[in-house]
């Protein structure tokens, strides 16, 4: 499945989710794959940033501080005019979500939950070859 026709998934999702404004899945390494309409290119590339350093702090978190496995089931944080849940889907790939200050976090997260488990598969997303080619390659 090609991600970036995943976007009706996402909207489907606002749809869904009261007070929820934008929905975005990227890569572990802050590489936006798709988004909702009403997030801007620049704002999505932004947003990509922000929850893949969000959850890297939690992964550190988890493996200084839990039971040294470093998974991060789920990340959140409540700011002055929202709120913004972040989840693992699949390998590799991550779903944001950002919602308004009123929206209820329980059920934007478990319809973040169930969309991953809905999809979840088709977001595996591989890590991407940052070394360059191998010395002596052609």
């Amino acid at each position: 499945m090609d991600l970036t026709k995943l976007g009706w998934l996402l909207e489907g999702l606002l749809e869904r989710t009261p007070g929820a404004r934008h929905a975005l899945v990227l890569s572990r390494d802050g590489l936006k794959l798709c988004h909702t309409v009403g997030l801007g290119t620049d704002q999505a590339d932004h947003l990509a940033a922000i929850a893949a350093g969000m959850q890297s702090l939690a992964h550190g978190a988890s493996v200084e501080f839990g039971d040294g496995g470093g998974g991060v089931r789920q990340a959140m944080a409540e700011f002055y005019g929202g709120l913004l849940f972040i989840v693992e889907a699949g390998a590799g790939a991550h779903l944001a979500v950002v919602a308004g200050e009123d929206a209820d976090p329980g059920l934007t997260g478990h319809n973040m939950n169930e969309l991953v488990e809905q999809i979840g598969e088709y977001l595996t997303v591989d890590s991407r070859d940052t070394a360059g080619p191998a010395p002596g390659g052609a």
